[in-house]
């Protein structure tokens, strides 16, 4: 959670990041990294990195960096 919202988290052994949803087809389409789904329902916004798409820090700095200028933008979740 990052500013009440959403941002980035650990999976299994995945970097699961919240994206801007116009982003993700493009996203997905580099190397190591897939649509989050759980419950077999793919998750648009929502991606997991595994080791092949982080394996250096420009790498690893690119999600969290796209993960972070979404979050400015993204809506929080509405309070139960």
């Amino acid at each position: 959670m990052y500013n009440g919202k959403m941002c980035v988290g650990i999976i299994g052994d995945d970097l699961m990041c919240r994206i801007d949803r116009e982003f993700h087809e493009e996203a997905v389409e580099k190397n190591g990294c897939r649509t989050m789904d759980f419950t077999n329902r793919p998750m648009i916004g929502y991606v997991l990195i595994d080791d092949t798409g982080m394996k250096s820090k420009i790498q690893f700095d690119y999600w969290i960096d796209l993960a972070l200028a979404f979050n400015k933008i993204a809506k929080a979740s509405k309070k139960k």
